[in-house]
């Protein structure tokens, strides 16, 4: 072969090799990011060409799908549709044609379009056969009843708030409630209807932000429910060893390094009270004592053991709960009433019942009971799993004889069931520069059956700007929603 021959012959060869190296990058190390780029039209196109699997609670989907009015306009075929959307939404989340999906949608969004690499199987089997590829089921571990009266008790209520409820001896999610709501059918598709409706849920043009899940996402500061967390350290650290020993607790209290009196609510009898008669009344100069005698340091420790300073993924995110570190003895002590920088997510609080409740195992919380295929077949099941043990078996039991008598003869007393033994904790937080707005009213609580199982802790918080300043408590706004909660799982169980 003469030298041009050679020349040009090295040439080609140069350009086909750089092709199939080009080939090969876009294919295999840029696939998953080209397939993700949300300028990807075909990706939209194949998400919505069939039908989406559904969400299933209590054996019952709570999703469907239907043909998009909108289909001889635009090449998406199917658009999402919510069954009770609104009380649904902090769960399943959203999925639309023009505005994308979260929550479940997104996280489990292979399963549901069938694009899951575990569908492969099923895929294959499809195709021969001629069957039409159809996504795979998410069940949750949520409960029907549980969530109604979760969402409805809120509705009721008005105002802004939240309400979780665990199982304790597994960590499944059974209700998962936020309110003001929104329904994700009614942007699910393309039309200028969808987005006015998309535009209307904002911030920006809504100041309730009914997008917001608030179980997961928003953290307010807990009050005196955080006192439960306070009383595990005191009797973790061995500060105290009983509900019933008189604590060194005067009263006045002065908060350490300062002249200011840390204040009760009205006259109670807090001084030198057992952690008992602490609870009952919710005494803020015992526990803001025993947080200032524990330290910052112990204080802290305890509150991580909860699960406070850690995202949790139940698989949707829920955001971190705060206690702080580096800060004085006078901090500490508002911080262990549940004030000064504490603050913590529904979820966070119910994970403080349910460990309670559970003899002092924290179990990890989720959602998701299991995938499915479409054809029902199990494709991941979920086992609980034990998160932490923030306090041993004996002295949560001791925490829980406090914690019932909260509900027997205390603050708690709405939150009676006949036939039932509930333990639970108020707390009213402060809210705005000096306690200026409306406080936040809370409740934590657990069920105890006469055969002694605890199927059910419950975390309410209610935000109302409209009712009087004077009628907010936990016991009075807060408890109500966790009986009927709570009332639901027993109900359903029988």
């Amino acid at each position: 072969m003469n030298k041009p021959l050679r020349r040009i012959a090295i040439f080609c060869g140069l350009l086909v090799l750089t092709l199939l190296l080009r080939d090969n990058w876009l294919q295999y190390v840029k696939a998953d990011t080209l397939r993700e780029d949300p300028a990807n039209r075909r990706v939209t196109i194949a998400r919505y060409s069939t039908p989406r699997g559904d969400i299933i609670v209590d054996g019952n989907p709570v999703t469907g799908s239907t043909a998009s009015s909108s289909s001889g306009v635009n090449d998406l075929k199917y658009k999402r549709t919510y069954k009770n959307g609104p009380m649904w939404a902090p769960v399943t989340g959203y999925a639309s044609q023009a505005f994308g999906a979260n929550q479940l949608e997104s996280l489990e969004d292979g399963i549901l379009t069938g694009n899951d690499d575990r569908l492969f199987f099923r895929n294959t089997l499809d195709m021969i056969t001629g069957k039409q590829k159809s996504g795979g089921n998410v069940v949750t571990t949520l409960n029907a009843a549980a969530q109604s009266a979760a969402y409805n008790g809120l509705k009721k209520q008005g105002g802004k708030g939240a309400v979780v409820a665990l199982d304790p001896s597994t960590g499944k999610i059974l209700a998962l409630a936020s309110y003001p709501s929104y329904d994700p059918s009614a942007f699910a598709g393309t039309s200028d209807t969808d987005a006015a409706a998309w535009k209307k849920l904002q911030k920006k043009y809504n100041p309730n932000d009914p997008m917001l899940n608030r179980a997961l996402r928003e953290t307010y500061p807990p009050g005196s429910t955080f006192k439960v967390v306070t009383a595990s350290a005191a009797l973790e650290n061995g500060l105290y060893t009983s509900a019933d020993e008189a604590t060194k607790s005067p009263l006045p209290y002065v908060m350490p390094g300062t002249t200011t009196e840390l204040k009760n609510e009205g006259s109670i009898p807090c001084k030198n009270a057992t952690m008992r008669v602490a609870l009952r009344y919710s005494c803020n100069t015992v526990f803001g004592k025993i947080g200032a005698d524990l330290g910052n340091d112990k204080m802290l420790a305890e509150a991580k053991k909860f699960g406070f300073d850690s995202e949790q993924f139940t698989p949707v995110r829920s955001s971190a709960s705060v206690f702080s570190d580096n800060m004085n003895q006078s901090q500490t002590a508002l911080s262990s009433i549940g004030q000064y920088n504490t603050a913590a997510t529904p979820l966070q609080m119910a994970m403080v019942a349910s460990a309670v409740a559970n003899d002092g195992k924290l179990m990890k919380p989720y959602m998701i009971d299991k995938l499915q295929s479409s054809n029902l077949d199990t494709i991941s099941q979920t086992e609980p799993e034990q998160m932490s043990q923030p306090l041993s078996s004996s002295n949560a039991q001791v925490l829980q004889s406090m914690m019932e008598t909260v509900v027997k003869e205390g603050t708690g007393t709405n939150a009676q069931i006949n036939g039932v033994t509930v333990g639970g904790k108020t707390g009213t937080a402060q809210h705005g520069v000096e306690n200026s707005e409306n406080p936040y009213a809370w409740f934590i609580s657990y069920a105890k059956l006469p055969d002694g199982s605890k199927p059910v802790a419950v975390a309410v918080v209610i935000e109302d700007d409209q009712a009087n300043r004077d009628d907010i408590s936990g016991g009075g706004l807060a408890a109500p929603i966790a009986k009927s909660v709570m009332e639901a799982v027993i109900n359903s169980k029988k």
